[in-house]
């Protein structure tokens, strides 16, 4: 069996616990969110129902319905807490907007490999750093273009394989300590088995800095990212295996800190008019070069 499948229970209660302290460490997200809805001024779309896939604590839910004033965004994630923190953002500023964006009509705690979404019902589908959470890319990509009406955006970001790239050789011990992340180019090919039209792919690499290991996992535990790959250690984690990691960690250091690096591939591509085209109909897959 392959050793890096999630086991999606492990997941879920990962995410309902760190609800509480996500937003606080969730530094990199907001990034990404950002570059994510930067990308948007350059697309001419006015859509009348947006889905929110993997919405986290809300902030992208919320983000889109300031966007899409006429629009109705619906909030998906695997961990209830999360949907609970995202009804919370009506509060404040933003009360009389999220009064109309967050009402529990509009939260759907369930997976995006099986959305319980009608079909063609949504005009845009938004994901940010959630795909990874995926154990099966072509399932999810087929579940999303079923809920997308024709000629509609998908647009997404997701981990790369040098995410954790330091953390995963310094814990290296026969078990799986992160999780396995799927390259561009897979991702790209995957979005064309599912029939999407013209994909657009590129990556950033994002560095942020720690003073010692022990602060690196706690970040990774606040926003919910545990290892939760089937093939993980099973017990306590002893004294022994974090003294290791530390010290194989250290090869790392530079300038006094040690680096954390995540890759993040952004995407976005469209549901055709109709299916009925064949792949080799469809434009070719994009992939930008960063400088």
């Amino acid at each position: 069996m392959d050793a890096y499948i999630l086991d999606k229970a492990r997941v879920r209660a990962s995410f309902n616990r760190a609800a509480s302290t996500y937003d606080a460490a969730a530094v990199l997200q907001k990034l990404v969110r950002e570059e994510m809805l930067s990308r948007l001024d350059f697309i001419n779309i006015s859509p009348k129902a947006i889905l929110d896939a993997g919405c986290g604590t809300g902030y992208g839910s919320l983000a889109l319905q300031k966007r899409f004033r006429k629009s109705q965004v619906f909030s998906l994630d695997l961990a209830f807490s999360m949907l609970q923190k995202t009804h919370m953002q009506g509060s404040g500023l933003y009360q009389k907007l999220t009064e109309k964006i967050f009402d529990n009509k509009k939260l759907i705690c369930a997976d995006i490999e099986n959305l319980p979404i009608a079909d063609a019902s949504m005009d845009l589908v938004w994901s940010n750093l959630a795909l990874q959470w995926c154990n099966d890319l072509d399932k999810s990509f087929a579940e999303v273009m079923r809920v997308l009406q024709p000629e509609s955006l998908f647009i997404f970001s997701t981990f790369g394989p040098d995410t954790l790239k330091e953390l995963r050789i310094a814990s290296d011990n026969g078990n799986t300590h992160v999780s396995r992340f799927i390259d561009m180019h897979d991702i790209g090919d995957a979005l064309t088995r599912a029939g999407f039209n013209a994909p657009v792919l590129d990556v950033e690499r994002y560095t942020l800095t720690y003073d010692n290991v022990k602060s690196v996992m706690l970040d990774l535990k606040a926003i919910g990212a545990h290892n939760a790959t089937i093939g993980r250690g099973r017990g306590l984690t002893g004294k022994g295996f974090l003294n290791h990691t530390a010290e194989q960690y250290e090869q790392f250091r530079v300038n006094g800190k040690l680096p954390a690096t995540f890759e993040v591939i952004y995407g976005h591509a469209w549901k055709p008019i109709s299916m009925r085209s064949t792949g080799h109909d469809f434009a070719p897959i994009e992939f930008v070069k960063r400088k």
